[in-house]
């Protein structure tokens, strides 16, 4: 009689190895069986946590299923297309999110979309009037106010919202006066560095950024050409 008869309890070679595979493949199989159960559960979680949200982006109506926590720079960019604001440091750091919410400028990506309905939203994509570029654009443009190009739109962005600030009569730190802030016609270079400090540029083209807004207010930007005089001695003047 075979030794697994006489027990009953015994097995062959070949029986505890399919045992062993067979709790082997279930020991490999259970976590990504629950791995998918998880992702399936969470699925169902985001579907059902998504809400509609309707915001009013560059003039136009756009409504969106998506969950509460969604930034608005994800809305903007992964929901609507519109990729021109730049997701740089995530976190309020670098300013290349920026865009403009009912005229003030906004880091997007420290705002919820959900926060933004009934608010009207000008992104980068929305300043020019079909062919026809904003002021500010043309300006970055004439005055070299961009290497890489990656912060531009949030600086554009911030710029537009600077001029508007000027005119209404806004201070800044750097106003020596707060009961006479200055005019587009006499901001110094002083209160646009200071205004535009929340927008980095690492290619540091800063010279042009300002020369550029000095344009857009109306006053004549310094020459991008340096003027170098040479004395007949070699001295320079």
């Amino acid at each position: 009689m075979p030794d697994n008869e006489k027990s009953g309890r015994k097995t062959s070679r070949r029986g505890f190895l399919g045992q062993a595979l067979t709790a082997a493949g279930t020991a490999i199989a259970a976590p990504t069986l629950l791995n998918q159960a998880s992702i399936a559960k969470e699925a169902t979680q985001n579907s059902q946590g998504e809400i509609t949200v309707k915001l009013r982006v560059n003039g136009e109506q756009q409504t969106l299923n998506i969950e509460p926590r969604v930034t608005l720079l994800d809305a903007l960019r992964e929901h609507l297309g519109l990729v021109g604001s730049k997701k740089g440091c995530d976190r309020g750091q670098c300013g290349a999110c920026t865009v403009l919410i009912d005229g003030e400028r906004v880091y997007s990506c420290l705002a919820l979309a959900v926060m933004q309905e009934d608010k009207n939203i000008v992104t980068i994509e929305g300043l020019a009037k079909g062919d026809t570029l904003h002021p500010v654009q043309a300006a970055f443009i004439e005055n070299d106010g961009f290497q890489c190009g990656y912060c531009t739109p949030g600086q554009i962005c911030a710029s537009v919202a600077l001029l508007d600030e000027v005119k209404r009569g806004c201070a800044s730190v750097v106003t020596a006066d707060l009961t006479s802030p200055p005019q587009l016609a006499d901001i110094s270079e002083k209160e646009i560095k200071e205004r535009l400090s929340g927008n980095l540029c690492r290619c540091s083209a800063y010279n042009g950024i300002v020369a550029a807004v000095q344009q857009a207010a109306g006053q004549t930007p310094p020459s991008a050409n340096a003027d170098v005089m040479v004395s007949e001695s070699g001295e320079i003047a």
